[in-house]
């Protein structure tokens, strides 16, 4: 059952964006269909990855690499390749939905039995994370499809206009 705090952050998150629409089960394309000016969107109006053929890779993925670095790695070990104290990521982002990833990193999870003792904490009151959090998909993405190698992206394209100005109003709410 998915709390309100990640529709929340989601709309929060695509201010200016095109809407989206739920992504279908299993391994969700991965292919850019459209740009609104900020980021690229597949076929279902899920965030993805845009990587020129030179390896320039999208601003948001970019800003990605950089979030991940600087929220989630510290758990997830480096480029999502999970830890001893939490598991990787960057395959998990292959095979689960969209609007789940957000909400787990939104509101948390625990998973705690017989074999098990995993807790995440939530994260949907950090706008360091939540406005970055379809950059961090993006990137996690690009990591799981193996698009991107391991460690910074070598070359990136600019910020654009309507990526400052949607950054800025997330960070200012």
């Amino acid at each position: 059952m998915r709390s309100a705090a990640p529709f929340l952050a989601f709309a929060m998150l695509v201010a200016g964006a095109v809407c989206a629409q739920d992504a279908p089960s299993g391994v969700a394309d991965i292919a850019a269909a459209e740009d609104d000016g900020v980021r690229w969107f597949n076929a279902e109006g899920v965030p993805t990855f845009k990587i020129a053929d030179d390896g320039t890779v999208d601003w948001p993925t970019f800003s990605g690499y950089r979030r991940y670095h600087a929220e989630c790695h510290v758990c997830h070990g480096p480029d999502g390749e999970g830890s001893t104290y939490a598991p990787p990521i960057k395959d998990t982002v292959m095979r689960m939905d969209y609007y789940d990833f957000t909400g787990v990193v939104a509101s948390g999870r625990q998973v705690v039995n017989a074999s098990d003792n995993q807790v995440m904490p939530a994260f949907g009151t950090n706008p360091n994370v939540m406005c970055y959090l379809d950059d961090i998909y993006t990137y996690l993405r690009a990591r799981g499809a193996d698009a991107l190698p391991r460690g910074r992206p070598a070359k990136r394209a600019e910020k654009s206009d309507a990526y400052a100005a949607a950054e800025k109003a997330c960070m200012e709410q």
